[in-house]
């Protein structure tokens, strides 16, 4: 399959990046490539470093409004290389797909991006407002020390995005039929119940711990938290690890480890949630322990510039509308819209990511490419 020249730059750089081994939290110098081309369009670069981590925010004017690309350039550990078809850091191209590492979330939205930047600023090169890249090489990992810390330091110096577009792959089976607006709150929780620990034979002697969660778990696990709204589903509750025991079967454990996590709608807060599950735990007089982690809060970006920009280009790229969405995980998106900016996801198919044999058609590249400058236009032109 042979591609034009333009087609060609947005797959030999998705090409470059897949080919650096950037796993969490490694970049591997895939933002000095990307830095580089934005340089020659006349970004200002400012690399930020901290601790493990490597972040680059480029900007590209001083006025607003200011329309910020996030993405990030560290990927998931490619796990056995004999289980790919092809070696998982060598980009390969096969029957109209280009495999590798990173291929679909998301170095080739960061290659859709730039090269959409530059047809835009070669076209419009006095164009309104200003455009920024806000790139991590901690999205995948324990999302620390990326684009919270790169944020604080903006909302420090009263340095405002406008709109940001985050490139995670939102879409399901072609590109651009999926656009997020908007992302659940996940809020998650380490319960540890105490018990007493003892010989099977002699329960008296001892106090099995999980037999004491027990109904306070069923509660939780049928609990409504919420009934959700036009734009989220209800709040959902699950557990995703538990663990009691020695490992030997004649021994009562003294603790029960319990792992759960919230995914939950703007019609929940985590301080609401996190009362309620204290006051169910202490109705059924538990003598427990309990962290909490507060992954993100929910967010959404409604009717307005960014998304209607986004749905107009979709729409002149592919023909069809764009259905909005705040299913899924979480992104980065969610520390970047509390300051105020329009947020949305829009990126390739999302059905290899972090599997073996990840995958991006190449069409869809080059159709990205078109929707994201077409954006550029309907908001900086």
């Amino acid at each position: 399959m042979s591609y034009d020249a333009a087609a060609e730059d947005i797959l030999k750089l998705a090409e470059q990046l897949i080919a650096r081994p950037s796993v969490t939290p490694e970049d591997a110098g895939c933002q000095t490539l990307l830095g580089e081309r934005l340089a020659t369009l006349g970004f200002a670069l400012e690399p930020m470093v901290f601790a493990d981590t490597t972040n680059l925010w480029a900007r590209r004017g001083h006025s607003g409004p200011l329309f910020c690309f996030a993405g990030h350039t560290d990927v998931v550990p490619a796990g056995a290389e004999h289980a790919w078809r092809f070696p998982p850091f060598t980009p390969t191209r096969d029957n109209g797909y280009l495999f590798g590492r990173g291929a679909a979330d998301m170095k080739g939205s960061l290659a859709a991006m730039l090269v959409a930047t530059e047809r835009f600023v070669k076209r419009n090169p006095q164009h309104n407002g200003s455009i920024a890249f806000l790139i991590t090489s901690d999205e995948e990992g324990p999302f620390i020390n990326g684009t919270p810390k790169v944020i604080e330091t903006l909302e420090a110096r009263n340095e405002k995005i406008d709109w940001c577009l985050v490139g995670e792959p939102s879409s399901t089976t072609r590109v651009g039929d999926v656009v997020k607006n908007g992302r659940r709150g996940s809020l998650s929780g380490e319960l540890t119940v105490f018990g007493i620990q003892g010989h099977v034979a002699y329960p008296h002697l001892a106090e099995n711990p999980v037999h004491n969660a027990a109904p306070a778990l069923a509660v939780l696990a049928t609990t409504e938290w919420d009934s959700g709204n036009a734009a989220f589903p209800p709040t959902s509750f699950q557990i995703s690890n538990v663990h009691a025991g020695t490992g030997a079967g004649n021994v009562i454990p003294g603790e029960f480890k319990v792992s759960f996590n919230f995914r939950y709608s703007t019609e929940s807060t985590a301080e609401h949630l996190k009362e309620r599950v204290i006051a169910i735990l202490d109705a059924h007089q538990l003598d427990y322990a309990l962290d909490w982690k507060l992954n993100g809060e929910p967010f959404l970006t409604a009717e307005g510039d960014l998304v209607t920009a986004t749905a107009t280009a979709i729409k002149q790229v592919t023909g069809t509308a764009p259905q909005l969405s705040t299913a899924g995980g979480t992104s980065d998106g969610r520390f970047i819209a509390p300051t105020g900016a329009q947020v949305i996801e829009l990126g390739p198919v999302n059905a290899t990511i972090h599997k073996v044999n990840e995958c991006v058609a190449m069409d869809d590249l080059v159709q990205l490419t078109d929707m994201y400058e077409a954006i550029l236009e309907q908001l900086l032109c």
